[in-house]
């Protein structure tokens, strides 16, 4: 996939504009007037740049990482995770493809990509094999930063998969045919453990879990991971658990840290040092039709998903061991 083949395609034309310019316009909705003119804006532009400045030394990897970002339960910030870390990673420089596949489109909305009926779609891709290059578009906000889009033809597309040839593996297919080079592919998946997430976990190899730090937030993972197992056993033998990141973390509750160590004690070195705060930014900002870090790259929300994506991209520079999913399955029933 990662080749030196000019760019062709719905990625021909550049992102408008240089990438400092995705934090000079009207960013933040709390904060007039613009940013560059108040203090509190300043000192937000200059937290960015100074992360910024921190990714300038960032390893790009020896190939494309196609990561699967899954979670079969419902409200746990899958989708603002896949976006936030994928508009972070392109921020440090990587080129990201972000495939959404759920049929809500919420990924698609985030990144400010139309989806409407006609728009063609992963849908396209997945039922009537149209080439992936045909429906990727690119992020305006973001340089170096792509989707697929997903529309509400995919909400049938569990039905029509069923009797297709090779029903699991024409994601991987897809991307696979992919000539234009990535660093990163990050798959959004719905909140089931379907058809669509199967294509999924077949065309990755690795799997990124958001667990929200509340109440329950175990619950379910041990079937995921015995899905992870099986299609590891018989459909894709590199699929395997590399990252779990902790989500709406509130600090001022003994549950957020009872919830991260009881994470960190069943899933050990997967988990990133790095927790996703509770933030009203990162809520507001799909409304705009922005990842948070557009929309206010000074907030901790912001912050922390620059950070959690910085470790992500040095811990796949370090190589991955193999993990014992089994295990992991056992320590969760």
């Amino acid at each position: 996939m990662r080749s030196d083949a000019n760019i062709a395609g719905p990625m021909t034309d550049p992102v408008p504009g240089p990438r400092s310019e995705s934090f000079g316009g009207d960013v933040s909705r709390e904060t007039l007037p613009p940013m560059d003119d108040t203090p509190i804006g300043r000192a937000a532009q200059l937290a960015v740049e100074a992360l910024g400045r921190a990714g300038e030394g960032l390893p790009r990897p020896a190939q494309t990482r196609v990561m699967v970002v899954a979670n079969q339960k419902g409200g746990v910030g899958k989708t603002t995770t896949t976006v936030n870390l994928a508009a972070s990673l392109a921020l440090h420089g990587a080129r990201v493809l972000v495939i959404d596949l759920d049929p809500q489109g919420n990924a698609s909305t985030a990144l400010g990509i139309d989806h409407h009926a006609d728009v063609p779609s992963i849908y396209d891709v997945l039922v009537e094999s149209r080439p992936l290059s045909e429906v990727v578009q690119p992020v305006l906000d973001v340089e170096g930063l792509f989707c697929a889009p997903a529309t509400i033809d995919l909400a049938g597309a569990e039905i029509e998969l069923v009797s297709l040839v090779a029903r699991e593996s024409r994601l991987q297919r897809a991307i696979e045919a992919y000539e234009q080079p990535l660093d990163y592919v990050l798959i959004d998946c719905p909140p089931s453990l379907g058809l669509l997430t199967v294509n999924a976990l077949v065309a990755g190899a690795e799997v990124v879990i958001p667990i929200q730090c509340e109440y329950y937030a175990l619950e379910g993972l041990g079937q995921l991971l015995k899905n992870v197992d099986l299609v590891r056993a018989h459909l894709n033998p590199k699929l395997h658990v590399s990252t779990i990141l902790l989500t709406m973390y509130d600090g001022r509750t003994r549950l957020a840290a009872q919830v991260a160590d009881e994470v960190r004690t069943h899933f050990g070195k997967e988990v990133l040092r790095t927790s996703i705060p509770r933030s009203v930014r990162i809520s507001e900002a799909p409304s705009y039709g922005q990842t948070v870090l557009t929309y206010d790259p000074g907030s901790s929300g912001a912050l922390s998903y620059l950070e959690a994506a910085r470790e992500m991209a040095l811990r796949g520079a370090e190589g991955t061991n193999e993990h014992d999913q089994h295990s992991m399955s056992e320590g969760i029933q």
